[in-house]
């Protein structure tokens, strides 16, 4: 039973490559747009536009009660940000959360982006060592699934990189990673910090959103009142890097990555390999 709810058939893993693409894509049209004085809303259609335009639907308006494309978090806001008329300013931090469904099959990748400021070379690099740490601890995650026996074992690299890095950055405890597949958001969960729980066997047919959420300060959050936005309690800025990772037979696969993750996971010594 616990095979069939959690591990894809390699058709069903094969028929994931296209929505994770078409998430990416998505996300990169919202990347080139990133600039002051663009709002949040222009980067939502943007997104919006690619994934329409390639025959599928955004699986985030699925979700009960929200009618946007992509989730967009500035600055102290961490995940779940509702695009609207916010105009982007030199120097922050925006955090772009997407994802497709495509013929019953869904990906989701979030990616964050620091805004220049020549003016503010201190807080550009802060902020962008910020993103520098959560993109790594991505990516070490990923890499872990290579050799982890259980899902513990990724967590725990998550948590390793982003402690390594010495900067003493939250690592936010109520949201976490999932698997996903005919939904967005599946079993199991993922955590980005190390469980007594070892979790689920990493085996052929795991499909898993990693997703770390950092913040340069204490971890504690609140959602807004616009009863989505969630956002630190000291101010802190967050960022949030996201990528849908396959574990096949032959290796593992990161459906969100138009390389496959290969750039990523070459300074792990990971090679991805093609879903046969």
């Amino acid at each position: 039973m616990l095979r069939r709810s959690i591990y894809k058939t390699p058709a069903q893993l094969r028929s994931m490559v296209e929505p994770g693409l078409i998430t990416a894509a998505a996300l990169q049209a919202a990347r080139e747009l990133v600039r002051p004085g663009v709002t949040t809303a222009e980067l939502d259609a943007a997104a919006s536009a690619v994934i329409t335009g390639r025959g599928a639907r955004s699986n985030f308006q699925l979700v009960r009660g929200y009618r946007h494309t992509t989730c967009i978090s500035v600055n102290d806001q961490v995940v779940h940000g509702i695009p609207g008329e916010r105009v982007l300013e030199p120097g922050d931090i925006v955090s772009i959360d997407a994802g497709a469904e495509f013929r019953g099959w869904n990906g989701d990748s979030a990616i964050t982006i620091v805004v220049p400021d020549e003016a503010r070379p201190d807080l550009v690099a802060s902020r962008t060592e910020l993103s520098r740490v959560t993109e790594g601890s991505m990516w070490a995650g990923i890499a872990a699934l290579a050799s982890a026996q259980t899902l513990r074992d990724v967590s725990g690299a998550i948590e390793d990189h982003i402690v390594g890095a010495g900067h003493g950055y939250g690592i936010l405890r109520e949201y976490v990673g999932h698997g996903i597949g005919r939904k967005m958001h599946e079993s199991p969960s993922l955590f980005n910090y190390r469980t007594p729980d070892a979790g689920p066997a990493v085996e052929p047919g795991l499909v898993l959103a990693i997703e770390p959420m950092v913040v340069a300060g204490r971890e504690a959050t609140y959602v807004e009142d616009d009863d989505w936005t969630v956002t630190t309690i000291d101010g802190s800025d967050g960022s949030h890097w996201e990528h849908s990772v396959a574990v096949h037979d032959y290796g593992l696969w990161v459906l969100t990555a138009p390389d496959g993750g290969a750039a990523g996971l070459a300074p792990f010594g990971v090679t991805p390999v093609p879903i046969p």
